[in-house]
Protein backbone atom coordinates (compact mmCIF):
# COMPACT_ATOMS: atom_id res chain seq x y z
CA UNK A 1 0.00 0.00 0.00
CA UNK A 2 2.89 2.12 0.73
CA UNK A 3 4.17 1.67 -2.94
CA UNK A 4 0.96 2.83 -4.58
CA UNK A 5 0.81 5.94 -2.24
CA UNK A 6 4.00 7.38 -3.00
CA UNK A 7 3.20 6.38 -6.90
CA UNK A 8 -0.24 8.74 -6.73
CA UNK A 9 2.00 11.22 -4.83
CA UNK A 10 4.64 11.50 -7.59
CA UNK A 11 1.62 11.29 -10.46
CA UNK A 12 -0.39 14.40 -9.09
CA UNK A 13 2.90 16.03 -8.91
CA UNK A 14 3.78 15.58 -12.12
CA UNK A 15 0.67 17.28 -13.98
CA UNK A 16 0.20 20.39 -12.72
CA UNK A 17 -2.46 23.27 -14.19
CA UNK A 18 -1.62 25.54 -16.79
CA UNK A 19 -3.04 28.88 -16.24
CA UNK A 20 -6.11 29.75 -18.66
CA UNK A 21 -3.89 32.31 -20.07
CA UNK A 22 -1.37 29.45 -21.46
CA UNK A 23 -4.52 27.47 -22.40
CA UNK A 24 -6.70 30.68 -24.47
CA UNK A 25 -2.94 30.34 -25.78
CA UNK A 26 -3.05 26.99 -27.21
CA UNK A 27 -6.75 27.39 -28.45
CA UNK A 28 -5.91 30.14 -30.58
CA UNK A 29 -3.49 28.34 -32.21
CA UNK A 30 -5.43 25.55 -32.67
CA UNK A 31 -8.66 27.04 -34.25
CA UNK A 32 -5.64 28.93 -36.32
CA UNK A 33 -4.21 26.29 -37.58
CA UNK A 34 -7.85 24.83 -37.99
CA UNK A 35 -8.94 27.78 -40.28
CA UNK A 36 -5.36 27.65 -42.38
CA UNK A 37 -6.11 23.78 -42.73
CA UNK A 38 -9.64 24.59 -44.40
CA UNK A 39 -8.46 26.85 -46.65
CA UNK A 40 -5.85 24.69 -48.40
CA UNK A 41 -8.85 22.41 -48.50
CA UNK A 42 -11.32 24.56 -50.07
CA UNK A 43 -8.27 26.12 -51.99
CA UNK A 44 -7.67 22.28 -53.45
CA UNK A 45 -10.99 21.66 -54.08
CA UNK A 46 -11.61 24.93 -56.09
CA UNK A 47 -8.39 23.78 -57.94
CA UNK A 48 -9.94 20.44 -58.38
CA UNK A 49 -13.65 22.06 -59.78
CA UNK A 50 -11.28 23.60 -62.17
CA UNK A 51 -9.60 21.29 -63.71
CA UNK A 52 -13.28 19.22 -63.92
CA UNK A 53 -14.77 22.36 -65.41
CA UNK A 54 -12.10 22.70 -67.96
CA UNK A 55 -12.69 18.89 -68.65
CA UNK A 56 -16.24 19.57 -68.97
CA UNK A 57 -15.96 22.18 -71.23
CA UNK A 58 -13.36 20.10 -73.78
CA UNK A 59 -15.83 16.90 -73.79
CA UNK A 60 -19.57 17.89 -73.01
CA UNK A 61 -20.02 14.61 -71.43
CA UNK A 62 -23.06 13.84 -68.84
CA UNK A 63 -20.58 11.68 -66.84
CA UNK A 64 -18.42 15.04 -66.61
CA UNK A 65 -21.14 17.62 -65.74
CA UNK A 66 -22.27 14.71 -63.03
CA UNK A 67 -18.87 15.07 -61.34
CA UNK A 68 -18.91 19.17 -61.80
CA UNK A 69 -22.24 19.04 -60.02
CA UNK A 70 -20.86 16.55 -57.32
CA UNK A 71 -18.03 18.83 -56.49
CA UNK A 72 -19.39 22.23 -56.72
CA UNK A 73 -22.25 20.81 -54.45
CA UNK A 74 -19.25 19.26 -52.05
CA UNK A 75 -17.54 22.56 -51.94
CA UNK A 76 -20.97 24.50 -51.02
CA UNK A 77 -21.30 21.79 -48.24
CA UNK A 78 -17.77 22.07 -47.18
CA UNK A 79 -17.81 26.26 -46.74
CA UNK A 80 -20.98 26.17 -45.17
CA UNK A 81 -20.53 23.42 -42.73
CA UNK A 82 -16.90 25.18 -41.80
CA UNK A 83 -19.00 28.10 -41.56
CA UNK A 84 -15.98 30.51 -43.10
CA UNK A 85 -17.83 32.60 -45.39
CA UNK A 86 -21.14 32.85 -43.64
CA UNK A 87 -18.96 34.48 -40.78
CA UNK A 88 -17.56 37.13 -43.29
CA UNK A 89 -20.21 38.16 -45.11
CA UNK A 90 -23.81 38.79 -42.88
CA UNK A 91 -25.10 40.93 -45.49
CA UNK A 92 -28.90 41.59 -46.03
CA UNK A 93 -29.88 42.82 -49.89
CA UNK A 94 -32.52 45.36 -50.62
CA UNK A 95 -35.45 42.82 -50.09
CA UNK A 96 -33.79 41.89 -46.27
CA UNK A 97 -32.64 38.38 -47.83
CA UNK A 98 -29.37 37.39 -46.54
CA UNK A 99 -27.00 37.16 -49.51
CA UNK A 100 -25.43 34.08 -48.76
CA UNK A 101 -28.72 32.17 -49.86
CA UNK A 102 -28.71 34.73 -52.73
CA UNK A 103 -25.45 33.41 -53.58
CA UNK A 104 -26.16 30.07 -53.20
CA UNK A 105 -29.34 30.29 -55.27
CA UNK A 106 -27.09 32.05 -58.01
CA UNK A 107 -24.89 29.00 -57.87
CA UNK A 108 -27.60 26.19 -58.61
CA UNK A 109 -29.16 28.57 -61.57
CA UNK A 110 -25.68 28.75 -62.98
CA UNK A 111 -25.87 24.96 -62.46
CA UNK A 112 -29.39 24.38 -64.19
CA UNK A 113 -28.25 26.99 -67.32
CA UNK A 114 -25.02 24.66 -67.40
CA UNK A 115 -26.99 21.95 -67.78
CA UNK A 116 -29.76 22.75 -69.63
CA UNK A 117 -26.37 24.06 -72.43
CA UNK A 118 -25.45 20.60 -72.37
CA UNK A 119 -28.67 18.61 -72.80
CA UNK A 120 -29.14 20.84 -75.90
CA UNK A 121 -25.93 20.13 -77.13
CA UNK A 122 -26.32 16.47 -76.63
CA UNK A 123 -29.53 16.30 -78.18
CA UNK A 124 -28.54 16.26 -81.49
CA UNK A 125 -26.46 13.10 -80.33
CA UNK A 126 -28.71 11.92 -78.43
CA UNK A 127 -31.38 12.00 -81.51
CA UNK A 128 -28.88 10.79 -84.24
CA UNK A 129 -28.86 7.86 -81.13
CA UNK A 130 -32.35 7.45 -81.38
CA UNK A 131 -32.75 7.22 -84.86
CA UNK A 132 -29.72 4.52 -84.73
CA UNK A 133 -31.75 2.33 -82.27
CA UNK A 134 -34.24 2.48 -84.56
CA UNK A 135 -32.92 1.73 -88.17
CA UNK A 136 -31.53 -1.22 -85.77
CA UNK A 137 -35.15 -2.15 -84.83
CA UNK A 138 -36.22 -1.99 -88.43
CA UNK A 139 -33.00 -4.56 -89.70
CA UNK A 140 -33.82 -6.84 -86.97
CA UNK A 141 -37.72 -6.93 -87.71
CA UNK A 142 -36.15 -7.59 -91.44
CA UNK A 143 -34.57 -10.75 -89.52
CA UNK A 144 -37.81 -11.56 -87.71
Amino acid sequence: MKINQELRAQTEANFTRTPASEAQTFNKMVQSQTKHLKQQELQQLMKNITLQGNKLARFHTFRDLVKFKRMVKGFLQETVSSGLDLQKSNSFNIDGQNRNLALIKEVDEKLMALTEEIMNQEKKTVDLLGLIGEIKGLLINIYG
